[in-house]
């Protein structure tokens, strides 16, 4: 009997320092390494490899857990073993990462694989191969683009026999998902994050054509989806194992042709079976003109909804590509989400050619005034690998920074027309204070009591959220609890900064940067309890919560933005009142010649 490990490592991503970032508990776990990690494990339970090896693996989300490299390499050269390294949901700013560690395992003569969305999507919009894809099969790396359900189980066993190829595209060949192994981590791999929260996805792809976006170029924009019976196993095989949270990863759950059966089942499992069951979506701006979305959402365990939110200037969308925002739907999307009793996360995208500081924070300011939205999260306009935005600059043969570091979402890339870098990078930083003043966050707060839901909810959202871009200073999308910063862990190229100077100057910062996070989270939480105490907030009311009558002929100064906001909510009226008398009913004449209005 020989043995064949299956090591999968999530890389992390270097800050601004060169440093791994690392947290005593991340927050956002990975779906993909959650997907490879059961395709691994039915593999080694379905022996396919043969009856006289014997699979084993191992999952490392670095993120989380410092990559024991060393270890990973010894266990696999042992005598009578062999195995295989795959760096998992590669995303292009996590790249640089994970060619150190793969470099590392190839000194030792270890097989690795790269796959992920900047693998995927390089090989996906570009026509050949670019310098750092082309330096990894040199080192003897292959890369893995497109998904592994069907195709893992061949690709190991290539792998395995000694003939494995350096590239395996099947970006063309992309799995329905119904029946396929459902994501899975254990617990032990899953407590790791906060609150002991995982994640599945329940369908892939996008149909629009946001010219930022990677998804809809490397996971299509044709909807596959799971059925019913698959969410109930992963609902079912997290449970057994006390999880009960997710992080639902579809791009937009919206669109997922399934949503219905889906959420129908998760009600039966809350309501009729008993199963404690909370999640996050993404959804995008037209989700609640889907009949009955909203309200099957909250009802299936539903409590937050990330919405593409991006831009409130019509002349920004229409530059990404957006045309599925409409801003004159804004304030009824929000608000049915909150009556629902949703908390709701926007995205926000900066750095669009005629953005300045100025009109960027007129922006925000408008947002606090009109919308109900609560929690904003922004990003830089970034040319990702693998969207349209990243292809036409490359065949244009524009510049783009060549460091993939920086890919990602809060570093400047490229040049822009009206900021310098400098500028530009700056107003990044203070949008997060822009929009999070303490009397914003106040209002947020006395909103959602007049709305019934809990301000404890919209306090930890804040924390998080504007405590990583301010404490931490990175994105809450790559933050966590308490960072680890290891001073070996850094960008080969830079200088190992000597003991006796790193750590002192580690707890230092570390003790001045709690601090600060302490005292801000204790005078927030004392805001809690201030508003929580006040009889007037559940009767609180403002322009973002005035219940919205008629969607169009509201005077909101986002209507009167520029020339761009004019025409955008002329033609909603336009459509508004087409509409309208295409679905009149006219009054039935009766016989005493009055005119009666039917009510059936």
């Amino acid at each position: 009997m020989t043995t064949f490990h299956i090591e999968i490592i999530k890389p992390s991503h270097y800050d601004r320092d060169g440093y791994v970032i690392q947290w005593w508990k991340a927050w956002i776990p990975s779906n993909s390494m959650a997907c490879l990690y059961a395709i691994s494990q039915d593999c080694a339970a379905r022996q396919v490899l043969g009856e006289d090896v014997s699979i084993e693996v191992n999952a490392f989300d670095e993120m989380n857990i410092t990559i024991p490299v060393d270890r990973i390499a010894e266990r696999i050269q042992q005598p009578g073993h062999g195995g295989l390294v795959c760096l998992v949901g590669v995303q292009s700013n996590q790249y640089p990462r994970a060619m150190a560690i793969a470099r590392k395992l190839r000194a030792r003569g270890v097989a690795v694989a790269i796959g992920g969305f900047h693998v995927s999507g390089c090989m996906s919009m570009l026509k050949e191969l670019t310098p750092e894809l082309k330096e990894a099969v040199d080192l003897g790396i292959t890369l893995f683009a497109g998904e592994a359900e069907e195709h893992f189980e061949s690709f190991l066993k290539d792998v395995h026999g000694g003939t494995a190829k350096p590239i395996y595209d099947y970006m063309h060949d992309l799995p329905n998902l119904q029946r396929q192994t459902i994501p899975y981590l254990p617990r032990e791999l899953v407590q790791r994050y906060d609150g002991v929260l995982s994640s599945f996805d329940a369908g892939r792809g996008c149909p629009f054509q946001c010219s930022f976006c990677t998804i809809i170029n490397v996971q299509g924009r044709k909807s596959r989806w799971r059925d019913a019976d698959d969410i109930e196993r992963i609902v079912r095989t997290n449970a057994a194992q006390g999880i009960s949270r997710f992080f639902v990863t579809d791009d937009n759950f919206a669109r997922n042709r399934n949503w219905e059966p889906i959420f129908d089942r998760m009600i039966e499992l809350r309501e009729q079976r008993g199963f404690k069951l909370h999640f996050l979506i993404q959804v995008d701006t037209l989700a609640h003109k889907i009949p009955n979305f909203i309200e099957k959402a909250a009802r299936a365990g539903c409590k937050y909804a990330f919405i593409g939110l991006e831009s409130i200037n019509p002349d920004n969308l229409v530059h990404m590509k957006k045309n599925q925002n409409r801003i004159t739907e804004y304030r009824k999307m929000f608000q049915a989400w909150k009556e629902a009793g949703v908390v709701t996360y926007a995205g926000f995208i900066m750095g669009l050619p005629g953005d300045t500081p100025q009109t960027i924070r007129r922006d925000i300011e408008i947002i606090q005034r009109e919308l109900p939205v609560d929690v904003l999260e922004f990003t830089m306009l970034t040319p990702l690998p693998g969207s349209e935005d990243h292809q036409k600059l490359h065949e244009q043969g524009t510049w783009m920074d060549p460091d993939l570091n920086k890919y990602d979402l809060e570093t400047v890339t490229v040049e822009h027309p009206r900021m310098s870098r400098e500028e530009w990078q700056r107003t990044y930083q203070d949008m997060w204070s822009w929009y999070y003043t303490d009397e914003h966050v106040e209002r947020l707060m006395r909103r959602n009591v007049a709305y019934g839901i809990k301000p404890i909810r919209i306090w930890r959202s804040v924390l998080q959220v504007y405590g990583a871009a301010n404490f931490e200073v990175v994105h809450p999308q790559q933050c966590g609890y308490f960072r680890r910063k290891d001073r070996t862990q850094r960008r080969p190229e830079l200088p190992r900064i000597p003991a006796l100077m790193f750590y002192p100057m580690h707890a230092w910062q570390t003790l001045v940067k709690y601090v600060r996070y302490g005292h801000y989270a204790l005078k927030t939480l004392r805001m809690r309890s201030r508003v929580e105490r006040d009889p007037a907030s559940k009767t609180y009311a403002d322009l973002a919560i005035t219940k919205v009558v008629d969607a169009e002929g509201e005077a909101l100064e986002m209507f009167e933005l520029n020339e761009a906001s004019r025409t955008a909510v002329e033609k909603a009226r336009r459509q508004a009142s087409k509409h309208k008398h295409e679905h009149h009913v006219p009054p039935v004449e009766a016989k005493g010649g009055s005119a009666l209005t039917p009510t059936a």
